[in-house]
C-alpha cells in the first residue's frame, strides 16, 4: 500500500532534521516525541520512519526502536558560501523539476521514460521520485507509472497563492476556536532564532523555504480548523518549485525571521487582532517582494531554455 501523504510529509521533515544536523548519527527517534513535535498521532510517525528505513536514513533495532544511521557525507548540508545562479540546473532532481515547471514532460510518465530521458539508474530515479513525493509534487499511480501534480508554474498563479494566503492566514488567527499552543510557539521561536544566529547563511534554499512554510503551517494549526491548515499545506506545496528556482535573498531573510518573531510575541501577549494584522502585513510584503522575482524568473527561463 502506498504511504499516506501525511507520512511522506513527516518523513521529509525528519530527513531534513538529519541532513541539517539537528539529529545526529546514532540518535534514538522517539515516536511520541515526534508525534508531539509534528502535532499528529504516532501512527503516521511510525509510517514515516519506515519510509526512511527503506531509504537508508534510519535503522530499526528489534525491541529498541528507530535510530539515525551513519549519514553519508554527500547527504550532510554544509555551510553555503555562494548562492547558486537562479536559473542554473544543478542536478538531475532540479532538471526534472525544471522540466515539469516548463511543461516539457507530461503529467503522467513511466519510470522507463524518465530513466531514458535523464540517463539514470533505477536507484537514482527512485531517490529522485521519492524526494518529489516528499515535497508534494509527484505521486505513484495505482498500478503502473507516476503522476506529477499541479504546481504554480506562472507568476500569476504564484501571486494568486499569496493573495489567497493573505485571506486565510490572518483570518485563522481570528477564528473563535483559535487557541494558543505554547509548544508550537516555543518550537517556532527556537527555529527562527536559530535561523538568525546561524542557519540563514548555512542552509540551502530548499531548507530555508521549508522553514518558512513550516512557521506558517504550525501557526495556522492553532485555529483548530483543519480546513485552514490543509489549504495552506496544499498551496505551499504548489508554490515550492517556483520558490526554489528564484534566487533566495538571504539578507532579506533576517527581516523575515524578525517579523516571524514579532508575530509570536504578539500572540504570546494575547494581542490577537494585532497579530492578525501583522500576519497580513507580513504576507503583503512578501508578495510585493517576490512577485517581480517570479516574473523575472519566468521570462528569463522561457527565453533562455528552449523546449525539448
Amino acid at each position: 500500500m502506498p504511504a499516506s501523504p501525511l507520512a511522506r510529509n513527516i518523513a521529509s521533515q525528519i530527513s531534513l532534521l538529519v541532513t541539517t544536523g539537528e539529529l545526529s548519527s546514532g540518535d534514538h527517534l522517539r515516536t511520541q516525541h515526534l508525534a508531539d513535535k509534528f502535532g499528529v498521532s504516532r501512527s503516521p510517525v511510525r509510517e514515516a520512519m519506515q519510509i526512511l528505513v527503506e531509504e537508508g536514513l534510519l535503522e530499526q533495532k528489534e525491541n529498541r526502536g528507530f535510530f539515525v544511521k551513519d549519514v553519508p557525507e554527500s547527504r550532510i548540508i554544509e555551510p553555503i558560501n555562494d548562492e547558486p545562479k537562479p536559473f542554473e540546473v544543478e542536478n538531475d532532481y532540479q532538471r526534472l523539476a525544471e522540466d515539469w515547471l516548463m511543461d516539457r514532460i507530461p503529467a503522467e510518465v513511466t519510470e522507463g521514460m524518465l530513466r531514458e530521458r535523464y540517463d539514470l539508474t533505477k536507484a537514482q530515479l527512485s531517490d529522485m521520485l521519492m524526494r518529489a513525493v516528499r515535497e508534494g509534487w509527484a505521486e505513484r499511480k495505482q498500478g503502473y507509472g507516476w503522476r506529477f501534480l499541479p504546481v504554480a508554474k506562472t507568476p500569476e498563479a504564484f501571486e494568486q497563492i499569496y493573495r489567497f494566503r493573505m485571506l486565510i492566514e490572518p483570518a485563522a488567527i481570528l477564528e473563535p476556536s483559535f487557541k494558543l499552543d505554547r509548544r508550537i510557539i516555543q518550537e517556532q521561536r527556537r527555529l527562527q532564532q536559530r535561523m538568525l544566529e546561524t542557519d540563514i547563511m548555512r542552509l540551502p534554499a530548499e531548507r530555508l523555504v521549508h522553514n518558512g512554510s513550516i512557521f506558517h503551517e504550525e501557526l495556522i494549526k492553532m485555529s483548530n480548523n483543519p480546513f485552514f491548515h490543509l489549504s495552506l499545506v496544499r498551496v505551499n506545496q504548489m508554490r515550492r518549485l517556483l520558490e526554489y528556482r528564484s534566487r533566495v535573498d538571504r539578507n532579506r531573510l533576517f527581516t523575515q525571521c524578525e517579523e516571524h518573531l514579532a508575530i509570536l510575541d504578539l500572540l504570546e501577549r494575547g494581542e490577537i487582532l494585532e497579530a492578525s494584522y501583522a500576519m497580513r502585513k507580513h504576507l503583503s510584503g512578501a508578495l510585493a517582494r517576490k512577485s517581480p522575482i517570479a516574473r523575472s524568473w519566468s521570462q528569463h527561463a522561457h527565453e533562455k531554455i528552449p523546449a525539448s
